[in-house]
Formats: C-alpha cells, structure tokens, sequence
C-alpha cells in the first residue's frame, strides 16, 4: 500500500439508517439540513454549497465555544448512491483529505458507509469520533 492510503490514515463508519436513501443522500446536499445535523450539539453553519462536481463546500462547525472551518470540493455525485468529496480543515493540517459516503438500500433503510482517506496519523481517532457523533445525528434529525 502506499503511504497515503494505507489503513493507518483512513477510517470507515457504518450506520443503517431507517429511513429511504434518497432522503439520507438529500440530506447531504441541501444546506439547511446539512447545518442541523452536521458538526456537534453546537451546530454548523454552511456558507456554501454547491452541490455538483467540482462544487465548492464551506461549513463552520461550533466546538467548545470556538469555530472551526471545513471546506472543500464535490469529487463526483451520483444521486442517490454516492458522494465523495475532498475535506480541508485545521485537523488536517490544511491538506486535502478525501471522503466517500456509499449508500446502499437494505428493505425500508439505508446502509450508509462513510470512509475518510489521506488524513493525518494523529487525526484518525478524533476523526472517527466526530463522524460518528456527525452520522448519529444525521439519523436523528431524519427520524424526528
């Protein structure tokens, strides 16, 4: 494997959510919904979205009464299975990052698959915990 993709910079989160998979791949896209769920109990705010490849993305996400910025580019779209999108920030010490979200049907629900590639050693685990809390939240915003 080379260095920028071998399993110590990359993680993966699974989540079957109950609800239909064009509605969890909207919720990816439409900056209203974006903001609810996106970040932590603090909120987010999208102040950009341009949902289509090569689009350009900007959220600032409220942690412990800071701000945060995470900005970024729309790699391909392709409604309602797959997104996957480049992811700059602080914690990636301003480098592009890469996630996919995969979006399977499974009956009613939605298999979501979520892996983030390329990014720092040392950023791994508060990453895999911040999109954890960001995919929990995405289910309960649908089911409420």
């Amino acid at each position: 494997m080379s260095p920028t993709h071998d399993s110590t910079d990359a993680l993966q989160i699974r989540r079957v959510l109950p609800v239909p998979r064009d509605r969890v791949f909207d919720a990816w896209l439409d900056p209203a919904s974006l903001a609810r769920w996106m970040g932590t109990g603090e909120g987010a705010a999208v102040t950009v979205l341009e949902p289509k490849v090569g689009g350009k993305f900007r959220i600032v996400m409220r942690h412990r009464g800071g701000e945060v910025e995470h900005w970024g580019e729309y790699v391909a779209i392709d409604r309602p299975s797959f997104l996957s999108f480049t992811w700059l920030s602080v914690n990636t010490d301003h480098r592009p990052t890469l996630v996919t979200v995969e979006l399977l049907e499974r009956d009613d629900s939605t298999e979501l698959i979520l892996t983030h590639r390329q990014l720092p050693p040392s950023q791994v685990d508060s990453h895999r915990r911040g999109w954890t809390a960001i995919v929990a939240a995405l289910e309960r915003t649908l089911t409420s």
